[in-house]
């Protein structure tokens, strides 16, 4: 069997980007994680769950942020996930099933994504698909939080409330974290953006803060993942560009792709990275310049060590913050 990782190309998905976060799936019938349950090759056995391990569900929520739109990610390997709309995506909860896999963690992962939507829409209109006992739930949000009033949390706050309650009933310990997402170059460097003129980490900013008001009304949500703060952190480090609109520095990345607010693979993986040191514990940089996926999506072993080291240090501190607390 050859190399999951290694030998099967990415597939670049071109979409639209005039719809806010969205991304309409094509008609397909549900895929299933076999590449988490079944036995591996000899070829795979380094990325196995350890043997006896008990498996974990975990669930993301959410819309184009998720799916890894604009990018390979989206297309990466969809048979190591369940994708609840039959939509045949991978996306970031791949990722994260890879990650897991060379950590010898066994996860199943689903997700119900939606392009352009709000979490009142899965809500609404999904809720049937994922209303059931999981591990983890990863809720993330509209990139504005709300169409109409861009930065406005009040139908945030409301919707984490419902799936929370709708989560916890099924499994009282789940685990439910907040995904706070990035600033969006668009919104921030062009005039028609609600956070023009600010600096470029203040929409992220922002964010999290709709994210922490959100957690503070809702018992029961455990965490937030600090993707966007991850964003401005690779930025501020000079890691990152900060402004795709004027050219890239050379030996920065740039961590959006071509419509200046969906990422690139770059800003995926460092999404990816996020949530998997969240959620699992275990330090992103122990992976290290041979981490597997990074090389598959077209990411070098420096950037990948880069990336790695921007998220362990936004998990660090995020952590420290939380002990002053």
């Amino acid at each position: 069997m050859r190399d999951l990782f290694m030998m099967l190309p990415l597939l670049l998905v071109a979409a639209p980007a005039a719809a806010q976060d969205a991304v309409k799936p094509a008609p397909a019938r549900p895929v299933r994680a076999e590449a988490l349950t079944a036995p591996p090759a000899a070829s795979d056995r380094q990325y196995a769950p350890a043997a006896g391990q008990p498996v974990r569900t975990i669930l993301f929520v959410g819309n184009s942020f998720t799916q890894g739109a604009h990018s390979g990610v989206r297309n990466w390997h969809p048979e190591y996930v369940t994708d609840l709309n039959g939509a045949g995506y991978g996306g970031v909860p791949s990722l994260f099933a890879a990650l897991a896999k060379q950590k010898g963690l066994n996860y199943a992962v689903s997700l119900e994504t939606q392009g352009g939507k709000t979490l009142g829409f899965h809500y609404a209109q999904r809720r049937q698909l994922f209303d059931r006992a999981w591990d983890v739930v990863v809720l993330q949000e509209l990139s504005t939080l709300s169409r109409e009033q861009p930065g406005d949390p009040i139908d945030y706050i409301r919707d984490v409330g419902r799936l929370t309650k709708l989560f916890r009933s099924r499994n009282p310990d789940v685990q439910i974290q907040l995904m706070s997402t990035w600033t969006r170059a668009d919104e921030t460097y062009l005039a028609t953006g609600h956070w023009y003129g600010k600096p470029v980490s203040a929409m992220a900013v922002d964010l999290r803060a709709a994210a922490d008001t959100a957690k503070a009304r809702t018992p029961g949500v455990t965490g937030i993942l600090p993707v966007g703060e991850a964003w401005n952190r690779a930025m501020n480090a000079g890691v990152a560009d900060p402004n795709p609109y004027d050219g890239r520095t050379y030996g920065q990345m740039d961590l959006w792709t071509y419509d200046h607010y969906h990422a690139s693979v770059h800003g995926y993986y460092l999404e990816a990275l996020i949530v998997f040191g969240r959620v699992t514990g275990i330090d992103p940089t122990s992976f290290g310049k041979d981490e597997a996926a990074a090389d598959s999506i077209g990411i070098s072993p420096d950037e990948a060590v880069q990336l790695q080291k921007v998220a362990a240090d936004q998990i660090t501190a995020e952590t420290s913050q939380a002990q002053r607390r």
